[in-house]
Parts: structure tokens; C-alpha cells; sequence
């Protein structure tokens, strides 16, 4: 991946192309949000996020204009069919059978995950902070697909590492309550209080569905300069983007 971009380390299917965007591409964004911030809701002026997001397309050789969704932290997932939505739909993943249509999912801390079908045929992108991931949006996802699970690949993109995540009682019981063997993705620190490992979480609920092609979640957004962490750098923390689509240019 040229440009400072990250390309993801996965063996997706064919004509299946997917990027991530860094903090150190070439953008207009200043500090505190230097300088490649996505994240139109993030706190920067509109204008400068809407240049980057123009100069993203050159950056990565985008084919179109990303699908960029308004993220609340649930499960809906916004099924792109036929032609753009009017507006960034209210999701928090999304899906497509369409050729040469980003996906589009922004983070900053919380894990982005980018999905395919082993035929390439279908492709998605979800966005899982622990309220989502705890609700469900990896498995109303992966059913949105409309495969088999057994034929589903996911790369677990950037996102905070276990030993920078220190989480509370309700993170923990939103997970444990439902399923015991969650306890394993968390290390207790203080009383009432563990590190999270997001990634292992979401491995595990791929797992339960018939997911094992997966690749991915080595990385710490906190400790990682590339990328923009909004727990170490507060509410002036930018956004960066993983995206996925489906190539219609033979390579």
C-alpha cells in the first residue's frame, strides 16, 4: 500500500480489495487532529475532513466515493444495493453484492472488521466497539450476507490491545453474563476492574457462528502512532477508515 496507507494481511477472496487509512497520509488536518482525520462528527471543521476524504480517493485508488455510515455503536446493518443511499445510513456495518462500492468504516479505538465470502461475491464491513460487539452486530453481519459462516473470511482490523484497555464491571458482565467462556478475554487488574481484549472477543463470537477463516487484531491503537486512539488522545481524537469492496478490474 503506498501513500502511508496499511493494506490489510489476509488472504481475501478474488477481486476483493480492501485499505486502510493512517494518520500519516497526506491531509490538511492540524493538530490536535493531524492530519489525515476522516471523522466528520469527531470535532474538526467539516471542511477539512470533506478534503480529505476527496484526496482518500487518490491516496488508494479508490474506485468511488465510500458507503460512510453514521455509527451509534448498535447492530443495524445497511444493506447497499443498486445504487448509493440518499444519505450516510444510521449503522453500524454494512454490506454489498456491488462491484467497485467502498465500505466504509470509521475508528478509533473501537475494532473495525472487513468481511468476504470466499467466492468474493459478497462483502461487508462492521464496526464493533464493546456495546456493539455485546448487542450482536458481528452475527446480524455475517447473517446479512446471506452465505454459509463456513464460507465467510474476516480480517480484524486496527483496534485498542488488551493491555491498553482497562474496562469496568459492566463491560465485562455484558459479555460474561451470556456466555461464560468470555471470562478468558479479560485479565483483572484492580478490584472491579479488567483489560479487555476486544479482538479475542469478536474471534470468539466468529468462531460460534462457523467463522474460521480468520486474520488480523494484532494491533494496539494506543501505543500505535499510525492510527488515531480516542482513549489516548481524548475527545480531539480523529478518525481513521477501513475499507473493503469488490473489484470489477481484472488484476
Amino acid at each position: 500500500m503506498s501513500e502511508g496507507g496499511y493494506a490489510p494481511e489476509w488472504v481475501a477472496a478474488p477481486g476483493v480489495r480492501a485499505a486502510v487509512s493512517t494518520r500519516q497520509m497526506d491531509g490538511v488536518s492540524q493538530p490536535p487532529y493531524a492530519q489525515f482525520n476522516l471523522g466528520l462528527r469527531s470535532g474538526e471543521a467539516p471542511d477539512a475532513v470533506r478534503e480529505n476524504r476527496r484526496r482518500l480517493a487518490g491516496l488508494l485508488a479508490l474506485p468511488n466515493e465510500p458507503v460512510w455510515l453514521q455509527q451509534v455503536h448498535g447492530t443495524d446493518v445497511a444493506v447497499i444495493a443498486n445504487r448509493l443511499p440518499p444519505a450516510e445510513p444510521v449503522a453500524d456495518a454494512a454490506v454489498t453484492r456491488e462491484l467497485d462500492r467502498p465500505l466504509a468504516i470509521l475508528t478509533a479505538d473501537c475494532l473495525p472488521l472487513l468481511l468476504c465470502s470466499d467466492d468474493g461475491a459478497v462483502v461487508g464491513a462492521a464496526h464493533a466497539g464493546w456495546r456493539g460487539l455485546a448487542a450482536g452486530v458481528i452475527e446480524r453481519t455475517v447473517a446479512s450476507m446471506e452465505v454459509e459462516p463456513a464460507r465467510v473470511r474476516v480480517w480484524l482490523g486496527p483496534c485498542i490491545g488488551q493491555p491498553s484497555y482497562e474496562v469496568g464491571e459492566e463491560v465485562r458482565n455484558a459479555f460474561v453474563d451470556a456466555d461464560s467462556g468470555a471470562a478468558a478475554c479479560f485479565l483483572a487488574t484492580r478490584a472491579g476492574h479488567w483489560r479487555c481484549d476486544l479482538a479475542a472477543l469478536a474471534r470468539r463470537r466468529l468462531r460460534a457462528l462457523g467463522v474460521t477463516a480468520l486474520a488480523g487484531g494484532g494491533f494496539d491503537t494506543f501505543t500505535d502512532a499510525r492510527f488515531y486512539s480516542y482513549r489516548r488522545d481524548g475527545a480531539a481524537s480523529g478518525r481513521f477508515v477501513s475499507l473493503i469492496w469488490r473489484s470489477g478490474t481484472a488484476t
